[in-house]
């Protein structure tokens, strides 16, 4: 018999359709899966009750003959940024620990319409900060991966949706929500071997996401295949008058617009992401991926995006701004942790739960942000930050101008040991270096595993697109997926 939990997501809700499996034995084919895996700690809250009930009301559905929805018979894991009603949510943090919002996220919202069933909530990085899923309070994420040649170091699985790329790539989730604010959807995906995208900024609501860089965050679908992420982005995309940022624009069928024919696209090839040093798998890598796309009709050119070397020190101040004013709210007055030692004041109270509610990372980007936000700075760091941004921005629009669609390398190495990165946070850091800039002008841009490397860990590519154009991202990403051959598997030690 086929192994429910190795079906894709379009398999999952296709099979079901057809009859060849209940909703339900999908449901607890994956909550068996999560119950034993506890060793890789990707879920921080398991739910397997809410998968169940889903499944039975699809299965109830199709009995009747009614018309069935667009994830009937799908469950997925929710990260655990999205605020689900009645469900922890804690942003990985010990300050938001044992809160049950009283409201659902608009995302997880569309995606519970579209009838999708929660199997729990997955690990990040605390408060989305990181890039290794090592500054959880509930603990590191594992990847399921781990290095040829008998090397048995545990290894990070991107951050800081590790969680969730380390569940889709052990097969405890066909697919999940991730979150985006300078790569945490693409660089997890990129070292588990699967995809992820994250979309325009202001597709997918940020209403319910418990915020860290407003102008950065966007939401977006991961999963194993293309096509899966354009299942997923289709139910969660769309505009909500709740989010400011939202845009008011119909959801394109992206799904049934995928093709990997990419006769009469350019592609550009941005010379600036080969700096000196680039790692030479992923530089051949990234060269095969060029062929893939010539393969698929497209033309090649190189176009430059000049103000790429200022991209990561624009984003370590702009982000780290945004998060000092939006964790400004954790102060132990009206919800989450509260410190109150005896005889304290008001001022004692806000710095005992601010102390013991954050940890060392988040620390250290609210004192970043608080310092280029303070008078005398606010100018010279901030405010010039913002003016590199745009000039980032500008660039990606002038190298349009050439081409339809960028491909460069996901992140510069494949995955590395916990801990391997910690003593040093700038080495942490430029592990976002190539996604980065796609953040900041808020493109749409998506991860595609290519290969394995020399130790046998994933690989990935990214395109980036213009503004709007998932579809175009989406199918070159189907023209290296269908190219790449990439079926690659971690083997079960958990």
């Amino acid at each position: 018999m086929t192994d429910l939990t190795d079906l894709t997501v379009a398999e999952i809700r296709d099979g079901f359709r057809a009859g060849d499996f209940s909703a339900r034995e999908v449901a607890e084919a994956f909550n068996a899966n999560v119950a034993s895996a506890k060793a890789l700690n990707a879920f921080i809250v398991e739910t397997p009750e809410k998968a169940l009930a889903a499944a039975d009301a699809a299965d109830k559905a199709k009995a009747a003959g009614e018309a069935l929805k667009p994830l009937s018979g799908v469950p997925i894991g929710m990260k655990d940024l999205f605020c689900t009603e009645g469900v922890q949510t804690t942003a990985a943090s010990h300050m938001l620990e044992g809160f049950k919002p009283t409201y659902e996220s608009t995302v997880s919202k569309k995606l519970w319409d579209a009838g999708a069933g929660m199997l729990g909530k997955l690990n990040l990085d605390q408060f989305a900060m990181g890039s290794s899923n090592e500054t959880s309070y509930f603990g590191n994420v594992i990847s399921p991966w781990r290095r040829g040649g008998g090397d048995n170091a545990a290894l990070a699985p991107g951050g800081s949706s590790g969680g969730s790329s380390a569940a889709i790539a052990a097969r405890l989730c066909p697919a999940a929500t991730g979150t985006d604010t300078g790569g945490s959807i693409r660089q997890p995906a990129a070292f588990t071997g699967i995809s992820g995208i994250k979309p325009t900024y202001g597709r997918c609501s940020r209403w319910g996401i418990v915020a860290f860089a407003s102008s950065l965050d966007q939401a977006g679908p991961m999963a194993r295949t293309v096509r899966d992420n354009a299942i997923l982005l289709e139910s969660m995309a769309g505009f909500d008058p709740r989010d400011s940022t939202s845009l008011n624009l119909p959801v394109p069928q992206w799904e049934a617009n995928l093709s990997s024919d990419l006769k009469g696209k350019t592609v550009g090839i941005p010379r600036e992401y080969r700096p000196d040093g680039l790692n030479a798998e992923i530089a051949a890598l990234w060269d095969r991926g060029i062929e893939w796309l010539k393969d698929a009709g497209a033309q090649v050119v190189e176009v430059s995006l000049p103000h790429t070397k200022y991209a990561l020190p624009t984003y370590y101040i702009i982000a780290p701004a945004e998060a000092s004013s939006n964790l400004a709210r954790y102060d132990g007055v009206r919800y989450g942790q509260r410190e109150l030692p005896d005889g304290a004041g008001l001022q004692d109270m806000y710095a005992a739960t601010r102390a013991a509610g954050f940890g060392p990372e988040v620390k250290r980007r609210i004192m970043i942000g608080t310092y280029v936000l303070s008078a005398g700075f606010y100018d010279a760091y901030y405010t010039q930050a913002q003016k590199v941004r745009t000039l980032i921005a500008r660039d990606f629009e002038q190298a349009f101008e050439k081409c339809d669609l960028l491909l460069t390398p996901t992140a510069p190495s494949a995955s590395f040991a916990l801990g391997e990165k910690q003593a040093d946070p700038l080495a942490m850091y430029l592990n976002d270096v190539f996604t980065v800039p796609a953040s900041l002008a808020g493109l749409p841009a998506m991860a595609v595993p290519g290969g394995l490397d020399s130790q046998g860990l994933p690989l990935g590519l990214q395109i980036i697109g213009k503004a709007l154009d998932e579809q175009g991202v989406l199918n070159a990403g189907l023209a290296i997926e269908e190219r790449a051959g990439f079926t690659a598997r971690p083997e079960k030690w958990w």
